[in-house]
């Protein structure tokens, strides 16, 4: 069985509240055309660093899955955001929600400036629009903890047994109580809203590793004892061809 890891994130100082921990365990509790035959693991992280380290590669150990989708909070954004790549920077202004401020403007010394994420991006945004939910391409994950976690799981998917698949989505704040269909709360988004286009994204990169793992090799071409002649044959006049022009 596919077996795909769903994480979010808990509240953190500015963010009392945080819709990503909610879609992460809504989408691992749905049940719906496309879902079936995948495994769906949940999981809150604190926002902080320190849980990131701790937490992510005991799930990644524990369940193996094939594919990561990461959800955080952009509180300030008013569409879904798919992260296509993660920077390789940290804020030395915010503090996580132990209070740590990192030390270094970089995650990794000596790595480059940013890594891509691991999924079919095209497919992924389709999918997403197709919901009717306002879904954008973004190639700056920030400097905080979303960041951080996106960074740490395409490291986790460059080695043996990682994941294959890792991306990182973005989400706006959702509308709800009595205010939600009143003023600028009616242009908000609505739980159901992100659980529709969460819906779509993790049945596009399951789709993605089911056709990945049928996907048949490319055989290596085998030469007849012709071609290895006159390949054989052809060396001798391009070095004598090359000796020439010089």
């Amino acid at each position: 069985m596919t077996t795909v890891l769903l994480t979010g994130f808990g509240r953190f100082p500015g963010a009392p509240t945080n819709p990503s921990g909610m879609l992460a365990h809504a989408l691992a509790r749905r049940r719906s055309t496309g879902l079936d035959g995948i495994d769906r693991v949940a999981h809150e992280f604190a926002t902080s660093y320190a849980a990131v380290d701790r937490d992510l590669p005991k799930l990644i150990a524990k369940h193996r899955p094939v594919a990561v989708i990461l959800f955080g909070l952009a509180g300030r954004t008013k569409f879904v955001r798919i992260e296509t790549q993660a920077r390789n920077a940290m804020s030395l202004l915010f503090p996580d929600v132990d209070g740590v401020v990192p030390t270094k403007a970089r995650i990794a010394a000596r790595e480059p400036s940013h890594r891509r994420g691991s999924v079919p991006f095209p497919r992924l945004l389709a999918a997403a629009r197709s919901t009717g939910v306002n879904t954008r391409f973004s190639r700056d994950a920030g400097r905080y903890i979303c960041n951080y976690v996106y960074w740490r799981a395409i490291e986790a998917a460059a080695r043996p047994g990682g994941p294959k698949l890792v991306v990182f989505v973005h989400v706006p704040m959702v509308r709800s109580g009595p205010r939600a269909r009143r003023g600028k709360h009616r242009a908000m988004m609505t739980a159901g809203d992100l659980v529709r286009v969460g819906e779509a994204i993790v049945r596009t990169v399951a789709s993605a590793v089911s056709a990945s793992a049928v996907r048949p090799k490319p055989k290596a071409k085998v030469k007849t004892k012709v071609e290895a002649k006159a390949k054989a044959k052809a060396k001798p006049a391009r070095r004598l061809a090359r000796s020439r022009r010089r």
